[in-house]
């Protein structure tokens, strides 16, 4: 499925920061935000624009697949919108406001979801915002306090990278019926109920 391989490219290009396990950068972990990789490495803002452009391809992929309604394809247009900042931090990394559209971004994502997610999965996308909202919050004091920046914004990177999972097992386990356009969990039981009927 086309939107499940661009969010794993996208999600794959978004974690290259862990590369820096594995390489001299000479950026400090703690003290440093982790897009201070961006001048230590090229492969970093190479495999993050990667990643961004996965992203943006992935909206229209999920357009396909998410409920006809408002808020379903929010998430969707908000994916895309993750895509194009981040390839633009990737290109023009001293850019100061991009992290912050970044993740303004993510947090429209993750609210659109609980909006929209069935009642068995909208425990986990009001947990996921939650998360997502303390990660952003950490990183905003971090910047602000000139103290641990370098973890916050790494442990920002990491919620992100399991909301991402999380959105990909919604999209994975979302039944496809014989038209080939997913519906959504609330959709399929109340298909099945019919047919029983």
């Amino acid at each position: 499925m086309a939107s499940i391989v661009l969010l794993g490219l996208g999600l794959a290009g978004y974690s290259a920061w862990l590369l820096e396990f594995f390489m001299q950068t000479g950026v400090s972990l703690t003290d440093q935000p982790v897009w201070d990789l961006f001048y230590a490495q090229p492969v970093f803002p190479v495999l993050t624009g990667i990643g961004g452009l996965a992203f943006f391809l992935t909206g229209p992929a999920l357009m396909r697949l998410a409920p006809v309604h408002w808020t379903g394809r929010l998430t969707s247009a908000s994916v895309s919108a993750f895509g194009i900042v981040l390839m633009v931090y990737a290109g023009v990394p001293e850019t100061v406001v991009t992290p912050h559209l970044l993740s303004a971004a993510f947090v429209l994502g993750a609210l659109s979801l609980v909006f929209w997610w069935p009642e068995g999965w909208r425990g986990w996308a009001v947990g996921g915002l939650v998360l997502v909202l303390i990660a952003w919050a950490l990183v905003v004091v971090s910047t602000l306090a000139g103290h641990l920046e370098g973890v916050f914004t790494r442990v920002q990177l990491v919620v992100h990278a399991v909301e991402i999972v999380l959105g990909g097992a919604y999209v994975v386990q979302t039944p496809v019926p014989v038209s080939g356009r997913k519906l959504s969990v609330a959709g399929a039981m109340l298909r099945s109920n019919r047919h029983r009927k």
